[in-house]
């Protein structure tokens, strides 16, 4: 078997605005192409334990989460993740719970209304 020249893209979006940027690596007849042997490749990581890209959900391809062993193919897109700063689930309920209170104090505002 030959060498396999793989093209991927790298959008990192950890700081500030997304970069784009391509990248081609020569993928040898024992390797599998993967996420982490991409992100190694590139100069990005230096392994799955690399404080770079420690924390869950940091990568993934075309908008999916992956894991560093995920396979990866020619033409995909590799995208870096910054971390959450608040947590979806609380900005939810947070959201929620305001719409409830504003809901309350216009009903609360109609009623005296009608009183006057």
């Amino acid at each position: 078997m030959t060498n396999r020249l793989i093209d991927i893209f790298i959008c990192d979006a950890r700081l500030g605005d997304p970069v784009l940027r391509t990248y081609q690596f020569i993928l040898e007849t024992s390797e599998a192409a993967t996420v982490g042997l991409a992100l190694t490749k590139a100069g990005i990581a230096q392994g799955p334990e690399d404080p770079v890209l420690a924390r869950k959900g940091c990568f993934g391809v075309f908008g999916k989460h992956k894991d560093w062993d995920s396979q990866i193919h020619s033409g995909d897109r590799i995208e870096l993740y910054s971390p959450l700063l608040i947590d979806p689930k609380m900005a939810r309920r947070k959201k929620a719970n305001q719409n409830q209170n504003a809901k309350f104090q216009a009903a609360a505002a109609k009623r005296k209304a009608r009183r006057l």
